[in-house]
């Protein structure tokens, strides 16, 4: 088996999302992007913003399968975001923002169904996760790969990002780089 995998999720902004597992020990890269839509063609961020190309805003993660699972993964991607939500995360809303796991092969998709099982009794609401074959991913613009590096100050990272990765510490402190 090759210990280099990849795993594709979309929950909310694509930037909050990257952050989350930026801070993953085993995870090799994470790349912002779109996927899951029907318009021919690379899509823009303009274009995924109008919700009409049925694309979602997505991260692409290549991981390190001796260190890290995909299970584990999808488990810290269904505690650091909201799964109950349809098409919102926060102030997010449109299909764009949905809740999404999109799996490579069969295995991935048996496991993401599992951990959906799993996690469902801790919430309160019906978990509204979608589990889809991944088709394409398309990497977005340069503005979006590491803006929570790059923007740590900005608003949006201080009162988005900074309490999903204070969850992430708190839940999964024993899974994180260094």
């Amino acid at each position: 088996m090759n210990k280099t995998q990849t795993a594709t999720f979309g929950g909310g902004c694509f930037w909050c999302t990257e952050a989350v597992f930026q801070e993953v020990k085993g995870v090799l890269n994470v790349v912002s992007g779109y996927s899951g839509g029907t318009v021919p063609g690379r899509p823009t961020y303009r274009e995924i913003c109008s919700g009409l190309t049925g694309h979602a805003e997505v991260v692409q993660i290549t991981f390190d399968s001796t260190v890290v699972s995909f299970e584990t993964l999808v488990l810290i991607f269904m505690t650091t975001h909201n799964p109950t939500t349809l098409n919102q995360q926060g102030a997010d809303r449109g299909t764009q923002y949905r809740s999404v796991i999109f799996y490579e092969d069969e295995q991935q998709a048996e496991i993401a169904k599992n951990m959906l099982l799993q996690v469902a009794p801790y919430y309160s609401d019906a978990i509204v996760t979608e589990v889809s074959p991944l088709k394409e991913f398309f990497e977005a613009e340069q503005e979006h790969q590491d803006f929570y590096i790059e923007n740590q100050e900005a608003q949006y990272c201080t009162y988005v990002i900074n309490p999903k990765l204070a969850k992430l510490r708190q839940l999964h402190a024993d899974k994180l780089k260094k």
